[in-house]
């Protein structure tokens, strides 16, 4: 089984549909499975690449990433898609890494890569190019010599803490995760529409799957993310989705149309890869409606371990609701997850441990990283570095990345409980839980905040706040007012950044 073989029995059936269309041009499914052979035959007559060979993907989202993408599966080929914001250096260590063949740019990609030196890249084709015409004018490929268990899509991790590691996804992996979009959260056929806002790179590529392979419309939204630009387009299309980063639904219920925009063809906001707060759900679900789909996954198991489904968003008469929706909720299909302690024992429900994981989402492994393969994958469980606990309905809540926990006077606090507190202050638009080191108690908890625009607090506020709603040793000793939380390229707060602005700020 090849991916690119889904887009092949859509084209047939429904051959004038919209398949993806970028501010007005549109591809059919018919013009989109021609373009896909035909690059995929140029693909391998014209630039000589085999079996397994590996192509980056360095480009912003526009109408020809995913014909590109589904391209190289048709030459049976892995893609390795490559945030447009890393930068050129960073760029090239992963090519290099990965043993990439090929690359291919957009123009503005391109303009980044002169100052890197001559030989440095393997072949890159920029789209609009002669090179990327003649690609168009292939001799179409109508079958691959690929099977299931061969590699799709080599996902290169965020990298908050040093290099990243490159997690090998194969077509099945890939295949699962499209099957559990339409298990979990929507049935999906022509009259649906992806929005593609955030990076067809990383989440918004793994539905990009889900969605042709039902036939639905991908409708690539270009450039930086732009609340206004969402709620203008919603109108033009039926039965809208979308997957955003938390900072993007935070975006999306703080901007000043949010009140007044028309969201009705809005169907599901699935939201994932880092803590969503219950402050900021309460909001978007007052403006939008039960319309959000919470999703926990990893690169390592991409998009699909547990999920908070679009009705228990709405159903306010639980008895346990905040609860539920300070959660990840439960198991996805096909998924098992487990609460272990650092010898792999299974914990009573409620106790804090590394949450583990195995589906057949579950990644092949970490491209040339024997050691990192064998702390991650053991027994057929994928240990996520992430720490929760499990109730007994079976709710997944992460506490924090395992490396995040601050151990302050002999106890255990997790930054994430601290700064759900902290979002319930009408002022408070964003916090990050840090720690700095302190001789009496080991670590000592800072807290940095953002305020919404036109607000102010004082730290004496949000002492109280924290004094009123956590036990004492869990409050913040000092307080942070910044313009910005540093982020990388998929939204993430560096909290590794920050701790470093602790030891400058105090001369170490």
């Amino acid at each position: 089984m090849n991916l690119s073989y889904t887009l092949q029995r859509v084209a047939e059936y429904q051959p004038g549909r919209p398949a993806i269309s970028e501010e007005g041009t549109v591809l059919t499914y018919a013009a989109l499975e021609d373009q896909v052979a035909r690059v995929a035959g140029a693909l391998r007559s014209r630039h000589g690449l085999r079996d397994g060979d590996r192509i980056g993907l360095w480009m912003e989202n526009c109408l020809d990433y995913l014909p590109m993408m589904f391209a190289a599966w048709r030459a049976g080929l892995a893609v390795v898609p490559i945030n447009a914001k890393l930068h050129a250096k960073e760029l090239q260590w992963i090519l290099d890494n990965s043993g990439a063949k090929l690359c291919v740019v957009t123009p503005e990609q391109a303009g980044k890569l002169v100052d890197l030196p001559a030989g440095s890249m393997p072949p890159v084709i920029v789209t609009g190019s002669r090179d990327h015409t003649a690609l168009l004018a292939g001799d179409p490929i109508r079958s691959a010599p690929v099977g299931i268990e061969d590699e799709a899509w080599l996902f290169y991790t965020s990298g908050t803490t040093g290099r990243p590691k490159g997690a090998i996804l194969t077509h099945r992996n890939l295949l699962f995760c499209a099957h559990a979009y339409t298990a979990d959260i929507d049935h999906l056929d022509h009259r649906d529409t992806c929005f593609h806002a955030a990076p067809l790179s990383h989440g918004s590529g793994c539905w990009a799957l889900a969605f042709v392979a039902k036939g639905a419309h991908n409708v690539i939204i270009p450039g930086s993310f732009e609340p206004e630009r969402i709620f203008n387009a919603l109108p033009k299309y039926t039965n809208v989705a979308m997957f955003a980063a938390p900072t993007m639904v935070t975006r999306l219920i703080t901007h000043p149309f949010a009140g007044s925009a028309d969201t009705r063809n809005l169907n599901t906001i699935s939201y994932g890869g880092a803590p969503m707060y219950v402050a900021d759900l309460k909001r978007a679900l007052a403006l939008f409606g039960p319309k959000l789909y919470q999703l926990y996954g990893q690169g390592e198991s991409p998009m699909t371990i547990s999920g908070l489904p679009k009705w228990m968003h709405a159903d306010t008469e639980h008895p346990r609701y905040d609860e539920r929706l300070g959660s990840t909720g439960v198991a996805r299909t096909g998924c098992a997850i487990a609460i272990v302690d650092d010898r792999g024992r299974e914990l009573p429900r409620g106790e804090i441990g590394e949450i583990v994981t195995r589906s057949d989402a579950v990644m092949k492994g970490y491209w040339a990283n024997p050691d990192a393969n064998a702390k991650a994958l053991r027994d057929g469980w994928l240990w996520t570095g992430d720490l929760g606990t499990m109730d007994d309905d079976g709710f997944l809540t992460i506490k924090d990345r395992s490396k995040d926990m601050i151990i302050s006077g002999g106890s255990n606090v997790y930054p994430r409980e601290i700064e759900e507190v902290l979002l319930t202050h009408p002022a408070v638009l964003e916090t990050a839980i840090v720690s700095r080191p302190h001789a009496d108690w080991g670590e000592e908890i800072v807290a940095y905040i953002v305020e919404r625009p036109g607000t102010a607090v004082e730290a004496g506020e949000l002492d109280r706040l924290c004094l009123d709603n956590i036990a004492r040793y869990k409050r913040p000793r000092g307080y942070r007012i910044v313009a910005a939380l540093p982020k990388n390229n998929y939204g993430k707060i560096l909290k590794t950044e920050l701790r470093d602005w602790l030891i400058k700020e105090s001369g170490d």
